[in-house]
C-alpha cells in the first residue's frame, strides 16, 4: 500500500492537467488490468458532459474496469483521480512518512480511496475469491470540478448496481468512519453592470457597479440556516477595469450548501427576491445559480447496510461511526445515488486530514490494514447475501 501510494502521489494529476491525468490514468489501467479486470479508458464525450461555468474545453479520460465472478451481486467502487492542486506542489508536499503520518499530494482526497480499491482487489485476487456477479471500478478524473463529464457515468451505474462503494477519505485521527450523507453544492454568479465615468472629474455621471456588489452581498450575508443545513458564503468578487474610473461592471460567487435537493429551489427564491432590493436603480443585477452536485441523502438500504458494516469493523476490535449528517462536504457518490433505491455509502477511503492543503496533507498508516479488512469483508458479504441490501 505504501509503495502504491507513493507512486500515485507522484503524478500531479490536477483536473486540468491532461497529461499527468493521461499518466495516471494509464497506470490505474495497468494496475486493474493485472488484478484480472476488463479494462475501459473512457473519453468525456460533449454528449454526455453537463457543462459548468467553469468547465475546461478537454477533461481527463475516466478508467473503469469490471471484475466478472460466479455469483450475481453487483457492487460499485467508486474513486477519483484528480486533485486540486496545480502542476508544480510536489516540491511543497513530498511523499514522506512521519510517524503514524504518511504525506503526499493528493494522498487523502483521494489516493488513499484509490490504493485501498486497487489492495482490496488484491486481497481478493490472492484469495481466489469470486463468488460477487460482478465488481465494477469506476475511476473519474473531475471530481474537483464538479465532475461535469463523468456524473451521467455515475447514474447510470449506480442504478445498474446492488451497493455502491465509494473511497472518499474514511475520517480523521479522532473519527473513523463512513457517511450516508454529503452537501449539495450550489454556485451563486452574480453579475452587477453599471455605468463608466471619470472617478475624478465626473462621477456622478457614472453607475458604481462595486457599491451595488457591496449592497447586495450585505443584504445576502444572512442567508444561511443550521437548523437545515443551508449555507451560503460569498467567497469570491471582483470589479472595475482601472482605478480611477468609476466601476462599469462587478461579479460576486456565493458557495451555497445544501443537505435536502428539496432545499435548492427555496434558496434559489431567496436570492432572486434579495437582488430586486437595490441600492442603485439604474444598475442591473443577474443572478446565475448553477446547481453542481446534488446531496447524497440517507436512504434506509444504505443504513442497514452501514449497520452491518460497523459489526464487520468490530470483528477487529473497531468501531465505525456512521455520519448521517451531510457536514458540508460533496462528492461523488450522490450523483451514482439518484437514481437508485440500493444502498450507496461514502467514505470507505483511508483516514487522514489535510485534503485542499498546500503542505499537510496526510493519511494514518494505522488506518491501512483496518480499511483494507473492512473494504474485503463487505464484498464478501454482499456476495454472499449475508450483508442487508433492503
Amino acid at each position: 500500500m505504501l509503495d502504491t501510494l507513493k507512486q500515485l502521489t507522484a503524478i500531479e494529476s490536477g483536473s486540468r492537467e491532461l497529461d499527468e491525468l493521461d499518466k495516471i490514468a494509464k497506470l490505474l489501467a495497468s494496475r486493474l488490468q493485472t488484478l484480472g479486470g476488463k479494462v475501459e479508458i473512457i473519453e468525456a464525450t460533449e454528449a454526455d458532459t453537463v457543462r459548468l461555468s467553469d468547465t475546461p474545453d478537454k477533461l481527463g479520460k475516466m478508467v473503469k474496469a469490471t471484475f466478472t465472478g460466479s455469483g450475481t451481486k453487483k457492487i460499485l467502487l467508486m474513486a477519483h483521480m484528480d486533485t486540486v492542486y496545480p502542476r508544480g506542489m510536489s516540491v511543497q508536499q513530498p511523499f514522506k512518512i512521519d510517524g503514524d503520518r504518511v504525506y503526499g499530494l493528493g494522498i487523502s482526497d483521494a489516493r488513499g480511496g484509490i490504493a485501498t480499491i486497487l489492495h482490496t482487489l488484491a486481497v481478493l485476487k490472492a484469495m481466489n475469491y469470486r463468488d460477487y456477479g460482478t465488481i465494477t471500478v469506476f475511476i473519474n478524473a473531475d471530481e474537483e470540478i464538479g465532475s461535469p463529464g463523468a456524473r451521467n457515468h455515475h447514474m447510470r451505474l449506480g442504478a445498474e448496481h446492488d451497493a455502491v462503494m465509494s473511497f472518499e477519505g474514511g475520517g480523521s485521527a479522532d473519527d473513523d468512519r463512513v457517511r450516508l450523507a454529503t452537501s449539495g453544492h450550489a454556485l451563486a454568479l452574480l453579475t452587477v453592470r453599471g455605468r463608466a465615468s471619470h472617478a475624478g472629474s465626473a462621477p456622478e455621471r457614472g453607475v458604481n457597479a462595486l457599491e451595488e456588489l457591496a449592497h447586495q452581498i450585505l443584504q445576502m450575508r444572512n442567508l444561511s440556516d443550521p437548523a437545515t443545513g443551508v449555507k451560503v458564503n460569498w467567497t469570491l468578487a471582483r470589479a472595475g477595469l482601472v482605478f480611477n474610473m468609476i466601476p462599469p461592471g462587478a461579479q460576486a460567487t456565493g458557495d451555497v450548501r445544501v443537505a435536502r435537493i428539496a432545499d435548492y429551489d427555496g434558496i434559489e427564491q431567496k436570492l432572486r427576491e434579495r437582488i430586486k432590493n437595490k441600492l442603485l436603480p439604474e444598475a442591473s443585477v443577474e443572478l446565475v445559480f448553477e446547481r453542481r452536485f446534488p446531496p447524497l441523502e440517507p436512504k434506509p438500504t444504505s443504513r442497514v447496510l452501514a449497520a452491518h458494516a460497523q459489526t464487520l469493523y468490530g470483528e477487529i476490535g473497531k468501531k465505525l461511526n456512521v455520519l448521517t449528517d451531510s457536514a458540508g462536504g460533496f462528492t461523488d457518490a450522490a450523483n451514482a445515488s439518484l437514481k437508485t433505491q440500493a444502498p450507496v455509502i461514502e467514505g470507505f477511503g483511508l483516514r487522514g486530514f489535510g485534503a485542499h492543503t498546500t503542505n499537510a496533507e496526510y493519511i494514518l498508516m494505522s488506518s491501512i490494514e483496518p480499511r483494507l479488512y473492512l473494504a474485503t469483508r463487505m464484498i464478501m458479504n454482499i456476495s454472499s447475501g449475508k450483508a442487508p441490501l433492503k
